[in-house]
């Protein structure tokens, strides 16, 4: 059976992760190609959270959204470097934000070089449909690892998701780099918080045109929305110079 699925032509409909975000989708060719690998990486080094949530969601949506995922598991990778730097995968946390524990093999190596190998040989795999590795020192991921990576995740037809602690300039054969910068969400009906929230920015396109979105990720129904942008906030009556402002309009009266 693994032989015959190793074989069988992807579906021209599944040959891409839909984001549900039509002008993301255009820019992205139809979303994000499946069987190749992308980057992920935070706008600063505040915004390392954001852009692990970004790849979890990411992962999520895959899970929901094509066909073929639906028995197959999702890989996380975290060289013990990574994770003494930006902490370890929170299981409610997950959970709340609409990835199944049982869905989810967390894989902890020594070395940013075996997390490397480590994911090289995940993605050939057809079991996993979502392989993330997480690498703090980019060392690591040199253009030969790279290309392996990229080779790799061609093999195995899954969704290879890079995600990088730091954003450097060096040339890459990831199909897509994508930015991502923590945003302000609107509170929901009852106040209280509201959607996660992002600032995507494609800064690295193989098959299009680059852009930024303002995109929120729906925990419950599993999906990105276009984020309306958030008003200027009004200034505070209670500012120390709107004060003196009142007292000398106090006085004048």
């Amino acid at each position: 059976m693994a032989a015959l699925e190793a074989h069988r032509p992807v579906p021209a409909d599944e040959a891409a992760l839909a984001l549900g975000v039509p002008a993301l989708d255009r820019v992205l060719g139809g979303g994000l190609m499946l069987g190749a690998l992308h980057e992920i990486v935070p706008a600063a080094a505040f915004d390392l959270a954001a852009a692990a949530g970004m790849a979890l969601a990411l992962a999520a949506h895959a899970l929901r959204t094509v066909r073929r995922f639906a028995r197959r598991e999702v890989l996380w990778i975290q060289p013990d470097l990574a994770g003494f730097e930006a902490g370890r995968l929170y299981g409610p946390g997950l959970e709340a934000l609409g990835l199944p524990l049982l869905r989810l093999i967390d894989l902890r190596v020594a070395s940013e070089r075996d997390g490397a190998f480590a994911m090289e040989e995940a993605l050939q795999c057809r079991a996993l449909a979502v392989v993330v590795g997480e690498f703090f020192d980019d060392r690591a991921l040199d253009l030969v690892a790279l290309r392996r990576l990229s080779l790799a995740a061609a093999t195995g037809g899954g969704l290879g998701l890079v995600l990088r602690h730091r954003a450097d300039a060096l040339a890459s054969p990831a199909a897509t780099r994508l930015e991502i910068a923590a945003a302000p969400s609107r509170p929901d009906a009852f106040g209280g918080l509201g959607r996660p929230t992002v600032l995507l920015s494609v800064v690295r396109n193989r098959h299009g045109p680059t852009g930024r979105w303002l995109l929120s990720w729906d925990h419950h129904e599993h999906v990105f929305v276009e984020a309306p942008s958030l008003a200027v906030a009004v200034p505070a009556v209670d500012r120390p110079d709107s004060w003196d402002d009142a007292k000398v309009g106090r006085r004048a009266g």
